[in-house]
């Protein structure tokens, strides 16, 4: 069984940090080789390069990270409980 919280936290802050590695690498890389538009599709209200940008992606970022936890471990932990007691394991 998996604990929510643990998982959670863990994906939510993976998440923020993953955002963060393409920001750095968006500041790094040629133009041509940019995530921009693709982040900007994915998460509403971030835009590029701004300080309001980077907190709302950031924080986008975290909350979807967290969401995705509080989705798959119910799921998971419903699909363990009931599979298992009919011998699929």
């Amino acid at each position: 069984m998996l604990n929510i919280r643990v998982v959670s936290w863990s994906l939510a802050i993976w998440a923020a940090l993953m955002f963060m590695s393409c920001v750095i690498y968006g500041l790094l890389t040629p133009s041509s080789l940019h995530m921009t538009a693709f982040l900007e599709q994915l998460l509403p209200g971030f835009k590029s390069l701004s300080w309001p940008g980077l907190f709302v992606g950031l924080t986008e970022s975290f909350l979807y990270g967290a969401y995705a936890g509080l989705v798959y471990v119910p799921v998971y932990n419903f699909l363990n409980r009931n599979l298992s007691t009919r011998g699929f394991r």
